[in-house]
């Protein structure tokens, strides 16, 4: 089974915003970035599997692979409760410091921690290993995919975020058998 994880592209904010289950746009670059993702992937099967975050940043990238795309929350971005849609020069500096230290088990207020957002996303990992299919596209965003990297490589949760995951980038994962290669990341 071939797995691509795809990083949603660059999104129509300014810098610095908190935005994790904010439902928000694509930037006016979606279609040329879009092209740039196509053009690096392989041509996809008719009976390609493609899995989606239901947020618009997401969904709208995974309906240019399929007309059938399956949405599910568990592949949302890390919920930031009260700090959604705020800048992160406007979180009181001491509870944020607190939060970036402790990412892993700590979460912020009414939110979610990064152990949190593993457990969510490897039910849906186990759920996609247990069903395989030829290919599988997840359209999804950077805490996910380090989230299900740091699953397929065993690394330590605080380790993921040492990878890098660039908007508009795909990672590619093959699993033979009952073994599970990282082919590439940050394509």
């Amino acid at each position: 089974m071939d797995i691509y994880l795809i990083r949603h592209t660059q999104t129509a904010t300014d810098p610095g915003l908190c935005y994790g289950q904010t439902d928000i746009a694509l930037a006016a670059s979606f279609d040329d970035e879009m092209g740039k993702l196509h053009d690096k992937l392989p041509e996809f099967d008719d009976d390609c599997k493609v899995f989606s975050s239901p947020l618009t940043r997401c969904l709208q990238l995974a309906e240019t692979f399929s007309d059938t795309v399956i949405t599910d929350t568990r592949l949302q971005e890390l919920n930031f409760g009260d700090w959604e849609g705020q800048r992160f020069d406007d979180i009181d500096p001491a509870a944020l410091q607190q939060w970036t230290e402790n990412f892993v088990t700590a979460a912020p207020p009414n939110g979610e921690n990064f152990e949190d957002l593993y457990q969510r996303a490897g039910d849906f990992w186990q759920e996609l290993l247990a069903n395989p299919a030829a290919q599988v596209l997840v359209i999804t965003h950077a805490g996910v995919i380090r989230a299900l990297l740091a699953r397929a490589l065993n690394l330590p949760l605080a380790n993921s975020f040492q990878l890098r995951i660039d908007s508009g980038s795909a990672h590619k994962l093959r699993q033979v058998d009952d073994y599970l290669y990282v082919e590439y990341i940050n394509l």
